[in-house]
């Protein structure tokens, strides 16, 4: 049998160094998982005898999501916690229409992931076909860097080959389009004539670093500077040691954007946790009064959090110019690699000798994981209180576990009291903040690690949108991962946490029934009827047992916690405005206020009165 496209492109794919596909079959990418199929089947015949061309067998893994959104977000964070490539696939019509949240997921966090969609035969098109839609177009937007439909066999070869070098060196989303009949037609080489392309497979990354002159000036700009503060996010992930030594010459405190919550351990007592909303007072007083500003990779966002215009001299150092000088305006703006920038830097420093800021970094610290300890261990209301299912995690999470977390009020206390050690990563979705991330998130990082620890932390919401039935992929394939520890906790509030906050605390809503409440469904008893194990927790004093139990299991566990929905996901100030609209609350009649009023609303309002102090 002659070689197919379907076969070429998956034979182009591995050249690559693709070794898994997340996606969704369906009649219109059908001649591209024939290819699969025939390459398994072929590497299977060759494993036998070990080696097939004095090289080991490894042929491309397929894994079969429940939805084609999954596997964009699956692609996404494999990009993420391995620096490869993500690839999904899904058919024509819907199923490519499927991919595209994902596929934004990886867009806004500057993920590299090539998306393989199908589509209905060339003579078809332009004639209102069955899941004929314009995925040209569709996918502009997300894969705007590369998105190119196959129209004849010669062309997908510098198809395949552009598409992943561009996502590769741009850490952009692209995209290829195959016509259903086109999949299956001969494949043809290009002829050496005119109008055709003859590429090539291979990229490495160049080493991009500033020159001395800007070095020198950003060193002036740090030198001088007799309080510094520093944010780092996810593009300092591979630069923790560079990171210290930085910020130790310095006598700087470090804060973390989330995508950037894995870059230092928490355990140094002068990185101040997270930023932003989210984030920790001791962040937020180090941004205040500090006069000078290190970013590091990070496209943190909110400005409020940042010094005021004016207040500090900044450096920025990134890897993609569009990022710099866009959050602050800084002084000096240096593209390049962090790690490679840093350690440039490094020796242009001046050690401060001055430790005053920097103890007065680790004091804000110090009380401030106090005050985490002392909410995380009040009591919620017949329920747990959700801080201290984190804060009971973080006591014994492995120091090389894998840590997903979904959008809403779980990322709040994952932000604040998941207490990071090094070796361990950890994700969820930051730019687009989207829902329903972190189950597909923690599948890929079990499918890139299998023998490392991964924990996934869900709301209700979130499992009842999409995660839930990701739970049957997990069922599926992990007893091939040499590790079997795989947990899903959800925190089941039935309420949708985030916003109901977001409504009292910035709108001076009550908490709207209609939209927010949520049923209750039994997570853990669903675990077990696909055969997972199930954990029910209650009682926030039962909260340890749970995770030992489930950290020491031998098959993928769900522990379902019963949470109080009226623990407030406080921000780390809170305005004058954000008072008075939480108080109007209370005039407009809150259908929780039995519960949540009494002890939110000293937080809230005794946190703008004079002499308050949260302890």
């Amino acid at each position: 049998m002659s070689q197919t496209v379907g076969d070429f492109i998956i034979e182009r794919l591995h050249a690559w160094g693709v070794r898994r596909i997340y996606g969704y079959p369906g009649d219109g990418i059908n001649g591209v998982f024939g290819a699969l199929n025939r390459a398994q089947q072929e590497a299977g015949k060759h494993s036998r005898h070990g080696e097939k061309d004095g090289q080991p067998v490894e042929p491309i893994e397929f894994v079969q999501v429940r939805h084609e959104e999954m596997a964009a977000f699956m692609a996404c964070a494999h990009a993420k916690f391995t620096g490869e490539l993500g690839v999904c696939t899904a058919t024509s019509g819907p199923g490519a229409s499927h991919l595209i949240t994902g596929l934004y997921d990886a867009r806004m966090d500057h993920m590299p992931v090539l998306a393989i969609a199908g589509q209905q035969a060339r003579a078809a098109l332009g004639g209102h076909y069955q899941q004929e839609l314009d995925l040209v177009s569709m996918f502009k937007d997300v894969a705007g860097a590369f998105v190119e439909q196959a129209s004849v066999p010669a062309q997908v070869r510098h198809l395949v080959d552009r598409s992943v070098r561009t996502a590769l060196a741009e850490r952009k989303v692209t995209a290829i389009i195959l016509p259903n009949d086109l999949q299956e037609l001969p494949y043809e080489a290009p002829g050496r004539k005119h109008g055709t392309l003859h590429s090539g497979v291979g990229y490495s990354a160049p080493r991009l670093m500033p020159y001395p002159d800007d070095l020198q000036k950003a060193a002036d700009v740090l030198n001088a500077g007799k309080k510094v503060a520093i944010l780092v996010g996810a593009g300092a992930l591979n630069a923790t040691d560079e990171v210290i030594a930085i910020a130790d010459k310095l006598g700087a405190g470090v804060a973390k954007a989330l995508l950037g919550k894995a870059v230092l351990p928490d355990d140094l007592p002068w990185v101040t946790g997270s930023i932003g909303l989210l984030g920790t007072k001791p962040s937020y007083d180090m941004m205040a009064e500090c006069d000078t500003l290190l970013m590091i990779g990070s496209g943190f966002p909110y400005a409020e959090f940042l010094p005021k215009e004016g207040a500090a001299r900044g450096v920025q150092i990134d890897i993609k110019a569009d990022m710099l000088s866009l959050r602050y305006p800084m002084e000096v703006n240096l593209v390049g690699d962090s790690a490679e920038t840093l350690r440039a830097l490094l020796p242009l420093l001046e050690e401060k000798k001055d430790h005053a800021w920097r103890k007065r970094i680790e004091r804000w610290t110090a009380d401030w994981w106090k005050t985490l300890e002392k909410r995380a261990h009040e009591p919620g209301k017949d329920a747990v209180n959700p801080q201290r299912s984190i804060w009971e995690l973080s006591k014994r999470i492995p120091s090389n576990a894998i840590v997903a977390s979904d959008s809403g009020s779980v990322a709040n206390w994952y932000a604040r009291d998941l207490q990071v050690q090094r070796g361990m990563m950890c994700s969820l979705s930051g730019g687009l903040a989207s829902m329903g991330a972190a189950v597909p998130y923690a599948i890929a990082a079990k499918f890139a690690y299998p023998d490392r620890p991964v924990i996934a932390l869900v709301g209700d919401g979130a499992m009842q949108m999409n995660n839930m039935a990701e739970l049957i992929t997990v069922a599926k394939y992990w007893q091939g991962w040499k590790d079997p520890r795989w947990i899903c906790m959800v925190l089941n509030n039935q309420d949708l946490n985030q916003v109901t906050w977001e409504q009292r605390a910035m709108e001076g809503d009550p908490k709207f029934e209609a939209s927010q409440n949520i049923p209750s469904v039994a997570y853990h008893k669903f675990a077990e009827l696909i055969g997972l194990k199930g954990i029910y927790v209650d009682d926030g004093e039962q909260m340890a047992l749970a995770w030992d139990e489930a950290l020491a299991a031998d098959c993928p566990v769900v522990i379902e916690v019963k949470a109080d929905p009226n623990i407030a996901p406080l921000p780390p100030h809170i305005t004058l405005a954000q008072a008075k609209a939480f108080a109007s609350t209370l005039l407009k009649g809150d259908p929780d206020e039995g519960n949540v009023i009494v002890e939110t609303a000293k937080q809230v309002l005794g946190a703008v009165l004079p002499g308050h102090h949260d302890s």
